[in-house]
């Protein structure tokens, strides 16, 4: 059973929607880390966050202000760290598209730096947050993200003999996240009319919660070289629409550059490298580090289908207009109502 206690834990990207929820999760499950330490590039993110986490009531914790980019910074950083959760990433799909070298200096090049730092500082474990848009990608973010994927992965290779693994959770929309479609029609709502890109879109849900679930996971089960990819329900965008502001119009505006009609999570091509685990898939190298035969013994995996793909469109599981209230209530905003 995973234990977080008397461990020091760092996050970059730490003053972000996941990191505020994993550091409400630390606290309250393992009450006696060692350190939790916020690392982020944004000096008023720090202030913020230091207002609902304040060292007087938290002592473990730590703000860093610092920038994935900054190599000095995180080798730094990362001394006596035993658990790295790399959470920072240039997110927005079209500032990313405008300024695509700034995403490439934070995505690919930060990546490359933490798992540079990670294994001159002897952490044990990191973990990698993903997107769905990381498969098949159609815009610079996904891609950017698909190529810190394949350095997680392959970061396996070149850790010598470390005690240290590297693993990726990858996942969909998360429910109320910064820049994410609920709390921006939540916004809308008053002005009566919605802004819909296009009316078949759909898009994978997960909660916040449920993100760090993934994470918690990722540290106490992986292997190495694993991108872990939960099973979770799908959602028209047209539905929480509806079940934000039925009363309102809709508008549609058209789909923006580098946009999908539906995301995907796993490809028809990662299918003959995909296994069942259960609660999640995981997607593993074609040549894992690890003794194959074993790994399927030990999580009772099951290989998927040749062919199988993961698509947002295509899911066998639906939010309902009625469950995205229900979750819109309880994930995003407490007081909403119809």
């Amino acid at each position: 059973m995973l234990d977080l206690n008397d461990k020091t834990v760092l996050i970059t990207g730490g003053t972000g929607s996941f990191g505020k929820e994993f550091t409400r999760l630390i606290f309250e499950r393992y009450p006696n880390v060692k350190r939790l330490v916020i690392l982020s590039r944004d000096e008023q993110k720090h202030y913020q966050m230091a207002m609902e986490f304040p060292d007087t009531k938290y002592p473990a914790i730590r703000y860093f202000v610092g920038d994935v980019r900054d190599k000095d910074r995180l080798f730094s950083a990362f001394e006596g760290v035993d658990i790295v959760i790399h959470a920072a990433a240039m997110k927005h799909v079209h500032i990313a598209e405008y300024n695509p070298m700034e995403c490439i200096k934070t995505n690919i090049l930060g990546a490359e730096n933490v798992i540079n730092a990670a294994i001159a500082c002897g952490v044990s474990n990191v973990v990698a947050l993903s997107t769905d848009k990381a498969a098949a990608p159609i815009n610079l973010y996904g891609a950017t993200k698909l190529a810190s994927d394949k350095l997680f992965v392959a970061a396996n290779n070149i850790k010598g003999n470390r005690k240290l693994k590297f693993s990726v959770v990858r996942y969909g929309n998360v429910m109320g996240s910064n820049g994410s479609v609920m709390p921006f029609f939540l916004d809308k709502k008053a002005e009566g009319v919605l802004p819909i890109t296009d009316e078949r879109m759909t898009r994978f849900n997960i909660s916040l919660v449920d993100g760090c679930e993934m994470v918690f996971y990722a540290i106490e089960n992986a292997w190495g070289g694993e991108i872990f990819v939960p099973k979770i329900p799908s959602y028209k965008i047209v539905d929480v629409a509806k079940a934000i502001a039925p009363d309102c119009e809709l508008k549609i505006v058209g789909i923006r550059p580098g946009e999908k009609l539906h995301e995907e999570m796993i490809t028809a091509s990662d299918s003959f490298n995909t296994w069942d685990l259960g609660k999640y898939y995981a997607i593993l190298p074609q040549k894992p580090i690890f003794n194959l035969e074993n790994y399927i013994a030990n999580f009772n995996a099951k290989s998927v289908e040749e062919g199988f793909y993961y698509n947002s469109g295509s899911n066998s599981e639906w939010e309902t207009i009625e469950s995205l209230r229900e979750q819109i209530k309880k994930y995003v905003d407490p007081s909403f109502t119809i």
